[in-house]
């Protein structure tokens, strides 16, 4: 078994990786590991992640109370949303938030990453919804988050940033990287023109590789314990069941296809024939994005 020391290590390499790929600035972000059901390490608050060591971590109980925190520092002021995570979600064993700039960008605009355009993407991760705005520090993030934990495994935060668990650090930080990654091809693929994306008869054969690989966590592919054993699509409500309607991913139904497009704008006329090229271009983006 890997002892406290090495683990806080490890979450100070992944907080190098998560400031080096520009996936926070200053401050920002977040991690936490879980050691047993009433301890866990965490990052703390203040201080750069790309700029940890050791001693900087701090330990918790399931409460986010203090076990052990060296002086100067104290836990992170976002631990109640992962603290959230390990309540209701026993499975996990770390969580990591951060700022990624096209997950930000996607979570800003209000746009859940829903459309399936890659194999690994539909394998990994499925659908990553929007969990509404709370504000930082509070309550209110998790509680806005916790109805999404028992079908997902990230969600984008609304103005804030993206969230992600699994059943170890590397995982959930591999995940992270995976949903950016995610959200850079869809923004790219949309200023070509579209995405092009899987139809239905595809999506189930990933979910089939899905299941063939037994990969831990929550996804469309498995079976949802919630929908009497039906094996339906979890996708923020994309499933046939109007109780999960409430989600905002629900605009697109991996399985089912997409719902009626969204209204869009149109770009003012331009002085000259620069702007105007640049308008219209604008105007295709937006409404390729669904924005009003």
């Amino acid at each position: 078994m890997v002892n406290e020391f090495e683990i806080k290590k490890q979450i100070c390499d992944i907080g190098r990786r998560i400031y080096n790929r520009n996936m926070v600035a200053a401050n920002d972000g977040n991690i936490s590991v879980k050691l047993n059901d009433n301890e866990f390490l965490c990052t703390p608050t203040g201080v750069s992640k790309g700029f940890m060591t050791p001693e900087f971590i701090c330990k918790v109980d399931a409460q986010g109370n203090v076990i052990q925190a060296n002086p100067g520092f104290k836990p992170s002021s976002e631990i109640k949303m992962h603290m959230r995570v390990y309540q209701k979600r026993p499975d996990v064993g770390s969580v990591v938030h951060a700022h990624p700039i096209y997950a930000t960008s996607f979570a800003i605009a209000g746009i859940p990453l829903t459309q399936p355009i890659m194999p690994e993407a539909v394998i990994a991760l499925g659908c990553v919804p929007i969990a509404e705005y709370g504000t930082p520090s509070t309550m209110e993030i998790p509680d806005n988050l916790e109805k999404y934990l028992p079908y997902f495994d990230a969600v984008l935060l609304e103005n804030h940033g993206a969230l992600t668990w699994s059943t170890d650090l590397n995982a959930a930080y591999m995940k992270m990287e995976s949903v950016e990654f995610y959200a850079q091809l869809l923004y790219q693929s949309k200023l070509l023109g579209g995405p092009k994306e899987f139809d239905k008869e595809n999506i189930k054969k990933l979910y089939e590789i899905r299941r063939k690989f037994g990969m831990p966590g929550k996804h469309p592919a498995n079976l949802c314990q919630n929908k009497d054993g039906v094996n339906c699509h979890n996708c923020g409500g994309a499933c046939h069941n109007e109780e999960y309607k409430q989600f905002p991913g629900y605009q697109y139904d991996f399985v089912g296809g997409a719902a009626p497009a969204a209204e869009t704008t149109t770009a003012a006329p331009a002085a000259n024939a620069d702007a105007e090229l640049v308008a219209n271009i604008t105007k295709q983006v937006m409404a390729q994005l669904g924005l009003k």
